[in-house]
């Protein structure tokens, strides 16, 4: 494959689709930014060599009508010497400079019209290498966080978790016979703290009794 047939193709391509198909995400975009700056450095030393020939092409012109010009000089000073078969030959050889000048004048617009092209082209190529790049680190952490939402996904739904969440309940469901069992221990036997406050009860009817005695003595010895 040429390089400018490679380049057209990444010209062409569409990044998001070559994406969708790809099976490494990750890999594919470090190949095609790879590829895309390989191109670029490639199509740079295609348009260098092109714009030196071009100098060249140029030189060959000029060089090519300066001698048209000293053949048709050499032309007027045989017909001033009366010499036409001079004069004749020294025609023809400016007639060929010239039509040699003409064939790469063409040639010479053809190159600056496919060096105009590669300039637009070279353009659309940073522009897509540099939204690459900008992409890039996006693209690599949405991969990792689908990769990991996947894992969990997976997760969630094997059999594992059910499992150990059911062990989890029977451990709890444990728990509460130990606790169960140590209340039931517990029960009808007094600690020093019940027993005060026993008595802090007991004391607290009396005196509510007592009170109530006096009242009834104060409203019977009034009526």
């Amino acid at each position: 494959m040429s390089i400018f047939s490679r380049f057209t193709d990444i010209i062409n391509s569409n990044i998001n689709s070559i994406l969708d198909k790809a099976e490494d995400p990750q890999k594919m975009v470090r190949l095609i930014i790879q590829e895309m700056e390989d191109t670029l450095v490639e199509v740079r030393s295609a348009s260098a060599k092109t714009i030196a020939s071009k100098k060249d092409i140029q030189l060959q012109i000029d060089k090519l009508t300066h001698q048209a010009q000293d053949w048709s000089a050499k032309a007027e000073l045989a017909i001033s010497k009366e010499r036409e078969d001079l004069a004749r030959a020294a025609l023809q050889e400016r007639s060929k400079c010239n039509n040699s000048a003409d064939v790469l004048g063409n040639e010479l617009e053809n190159i600056d019209i496919q060096l105009s092209k590669l300039q637009i082209e070279t353009s659309q190529l940073q522009e897509k290498l540099a939204d690459a790049k900008a992409r890039q680190k996006t693209i690599l952490l949405r991969q990792a966080t689908a990769t990991s939402r996947l894992d969990v996904k997976k997760t969630l739904d094997s059999s594992k978790v059910e499992d150990a969440m059911g062990r989890f309940e029977q451990y709890e469901r444990k728990i509460n016979d130990i606790e169960a069992q140590v209340e039931a221990y517990d029960l009808g036997q007094k600690s020093l703290n019940d027993e005060f406050a026993e008595l802090e009860a007991n004391d607290k009817v009396e005196d509510e009794l007592a009170a109530l005695k006096t009242k009834m003595a104060q409203k019977n010895s009034v009526q």
